[in-house]
């Protein structure tokens, strides 16, 4: 029988405005084990932590240690967005498990790498993620090179992850590290409410992010138009 770590997290945000609940996590974890005939070893948390990194996250850095030793088999969870909201942390995480030779469960995707069929579903979701953050690469640059062409200065508000330097457009780090945050997002399915939530302080307001904001964004990204 494989033994399982499981591991359940929530944020205090999740706990205020969603109520999401620590123990019914718990209760399905254990029911994904009995129904699967596998041996739950532990349940590792984290409460009240954001799924933003894991570098806080004591709960989850000892299931990967234990799970590295060898004291484990996989790591199950109820949601892949419990190991992170990042697609890319979430496939890191993935691949430390490909390496290491333990496997990845996860109850609402129905993912379990120990099958062919969850090595592919979570195949598909880098190749998605990939593939957004390319398109919107090269929408951004083709809008900028036509413009570029007919010899127009840009100006007015900067679309978000770029700022203005001498007349020209050119790309800004931090924003563009919240931008890509928010594609990652949107490509696991989290709606604009949900984005926003975890996103928190929108760095040019000050504000938090609402979801009107984060659908603009997107939006603007998506068609690549830039306001002159």
């Amino acid at each position: 029988m494989k033994r399982i770590i499981a591991y359940c997290r929530v944020s205090t945000h999740e706990q205020a405005v969603r109520g999401i609940s620590m123990d019914a996590q718990r209760r399905t974890l254990r029911r994904y084990c009995k129904l699967h005939e596998l041996s739950l070893e532990r349940v590792a948390s984290d409460n009240g932590i954001s799924g933003a990194t894991i570098a806080k996250r004591d709960g989850l850095r000892g299931a990967l240690a234990d799970l590295e030793a060898g004291n484990a088999d996989g790591l199950l969870v109820v949601k892949l967005d419990r190991l992170s909201r990042s697609v890319t942390d979430v496939l890191a995480i993935a691949g430390l498990a490909a390496r290491q030779g333990w496997e990845l469960h996860s109850v609402a995707e129905k993912i379990d790498t120990g099958t062919a069929s969850g090595r592919f579903v979570l195949t598909v979701l880098a190749a998605l993620s990939q593939m957004e953050r390319e398109q919107v690469g090269e929408r951004t640059r083709a809008a900028l090179a036509e413009l570029r062409q007919q010899g127009r200065r840009i100006s007015g508000k900067p679309p978000w992850g770029y700022r203005f330097q001498d007349g020209d457009l050119v790309p800004d780090t931090d924003e563009r590290a919240v931008v890509e945050r928010m594609t990652a997002l949107r490509g696991t399915g989290a709606g604009y409410k949900r984005i926003a939530a975890a996103l928190g302080v929108n760095l040019r307001t000050g504000r938090p992010w609402t979801h009107t904001a984060v659908r603009s964004v997107l939006l603007r990204l998506q068609s690549a138009t830039i306001s002159g």
